[in-house]
Order: structure tokens, then sequence, then C-alpha cells
């Protein structure tokens, strides 16, 4: 039985856009790149972890989608092929969400996971 193959892309929604939006502008940033990358650590082995730049690098893959520029470490690609970066907010809110096909395991809080 064949298995459902996953998007070779990573998203973002509009909402999460919004925020990026306001961050670079907080930095006073007109235009900026957010990078995206895993890590080794936290409580279920790998971490998120999130960085605005000026420019990606010459080895990041890039998507560009609701007016964001995604800036991939390429090592990284594997882990997150499929992931939705969204936004929480409100009172309960964790800031910014990883909905992360691949992720077999993850930890209570969201910012760590296994594959």
């Amino acid at each position: 039985m064949a298995t459902a193959q996953q998007p070779l892309t990573i998203s973002i929604t509009e909402n999460a856009a919004k925020h990026v939006s306001e961050f670079m502008a907080a930095k006073g940033m007109a235009k900026g790149v957010l990078r995206v990358a895993v890590k080794g650590g936290g409580c279920s082995g790998l971490t998120y972890a999130l960085d605005i730049t000026e420019h990606s690098r010459d080895e990041d893959k890039v998507i560009e989608q609701n007016g964001i520029t995604l800036s991939v470490e390429r090592k990284s690609y594997v882990f997150l092929a499929g992931t939705v970066l969204d936004y929480s907010g409100g009172l309960n809110g964790k800031g910014f969400v990883f909905n992360n096909p691949n992720a077999k395991k993850a930890c209570g809080c969201g910012t760590s996971f296994s594959v």
C-alpha cells in the first residue's frame, strides 16, 4: 500500500506572514528574509530555529509566499518538507507554530520534535 508523499515545500500562512512583516518593521527592515532551520536539541531531539536576516545564503532553499521570503537551510529542508508555519496569538497563544507532518513526536511546548 503506497503512502501519501508530503509536498516538497514549506508554507507560511497569511497570519504568520503578517507577524513576520511586523517583526521586520520593528527591526527597521523594509525587506528581509525569514530564515528557518532545524537544530539538534530540545527535549524531543530536534528544535526549530527562526531568524530574520537581510539575505538568504547561497546554499539555502528559497520560497516566496504571502509576501515573505523563507530561506531554509538545505540540511534542514528534509525535516521540514510539507510543514505549514502559522502564528497563534491571544491569551494562550504560543507565537509561531510549526505544523510539521514529518514530526513523529513533539514536546508539549511545540518547539522540539523527533522524526
